[in-house]
């Protein structure tokens, strides 16, 4: 067992044992608190430069299943690829066993190069980092590596995992504009699943004079001020009665190009349980969720409102506009892992086309 270390910018020393690619890295150290789903969780492009430690105390029990191709949308997959910089584990399961697995944990990071690190106090970790907040940290393998630390959120992250060129996916009447700034394929499932075509187009794409019935702004990672060719194109949109509806990053953009502002969370939220509320109602929501910024309420213009709140922590999760069919869930409606309970939004939006 090769030893590994992970620094915190604060100074702050864990020491663990290596797996999968035995090599050093950097980025922003965040925590999921998923029991499951690590294969869709690791394959999200909202995770894009974070270094990702997971709460659940034992990772990879059943294994990872086959690979499957972009047409099947990677069946068991958010994306083709893992996304995370890298996953530090409480203790990493060697002996995996379920009916569709073909490899390892390990294996599988070994194929995408992606290191981890496994025998820490992951609750300790955590603790710090809920107290702290997310911070910024680096994988050492090789003491006599000189590796930086890195922040990711100073780089447009949405487009290092958007496509190049314009994709379509489906044969419906209707047809959905997906704007992706690191679109999870179960966004896409979701659409096609329901009969809606899906035109899949790069981050900056300008959509005005496309043709199509509405609007989506995907999920992504990173800050959405970056995305400016995103808000600027979005705040062209408002302007027209299309319908459009932001998940998570998304959201975050659809409120910048109204006029709010975004800012930075303490620590996110990531993970498959959070409750939301939507507001006026006594309705509760369990969410799946994998952000680190949030919409601040206080800035809306007058024809905008709050439509769901964390009941956590009383932060954003939603935002609707008064009058025009303009919607952003801050959740994720489409799970992937988690629950399914707001899937309802899907076919809200697919009503107003």
């Amino acid at each position: 067992m090769m030893k590994a270390k992970l620094i915190l910018k604060d100074g702050s020393v864990f020491e663990g044992f290596s797996f999968g690619s035995e090599t050093g890295t950097s980025g922003e150290v965040v925590f999921n608190t998923g029991m499951v789903g690590y294969p869709e969780t690791m394959t999200d492009p909202s995770y894009r430069g974070q270094i990702l430690v997971m709460t659940y105390p034992l990772v990879g029990n059943y294994g990872v299943p086959s690979a499957t191709n972009a047409d099947d949308f990677f069946k068991y997959f958010e994306s083709g690829a893992i996304q995370i910089t890298a996953l530090i584990v409480s203790e990493q399961c060697k002996d995996f066993s379920h009916f569709s697995a073909t490899k390892s944990l390990s294996d599988w990071m070994k194929e995408n190069n992606v290191p981890g690190i496994y025998g820490i106090d992951t609750r300790a970790l955590t603790k710090k980092l809920r107290a702290s907040g997310t911070m910024l940290g680096k994988i050492i393998v090789d003491e006599t590596s000189n590796i930086e630390f890195d922040d990711p959120n100073t780089r447009n992250l949405a487009a290092e995992v958007s496509v190049k060129e314009p994709i379509k996916y489906g044969s419906g009447e209707k047809t959905v504009i997906v704007v992706d700034c690191g679109v999870k394929n179960n966004i896409i499932r979701s659409f096609v699943n329901r009969g809606v075509s899906v035109l899949r187009v790069p981050w900056n794409y300008n959509f005005s004079d496309t043709a199509a019935d509405g609007i989506l702004i995907s999920n992504g990672p990173g800050d959405p001020k970056m995305c400016t060719d995103t808000i600027a194109n979005v705040r062209a949109a408002l302007a027209d009665s299309r319908p459009i509806l932001g998940i998570c990053l998304g959201s975050q953009i659809l409120a910048l190009a109204a006029g709010a502002d975004t800012y930075k969370l303490k620590y996110g939220h990531r993970g498959q349980n959070q409750p939301c509320v939507e507001m006026g109602t006594k309705k509760c929501f369990i969410t799946s969720q994998n952000h680190g910024f949030a919409v601040d309420t206080k800035t809306l213009p007058e024809d905008w409102r709050e439509w769901f709140a964390n009941d956590n922590d009383d932060t954003n999760e939603g935002i609707i506009h008064i009058s025009k069919p303009f919607f952003g869930a801050q959740f994720h409606p489409e799970g992937a892992p988690g629950p399914d309970d707001s899937e309802f939004i899907f076919d809200m939006f697919i009503r107003s086309l």
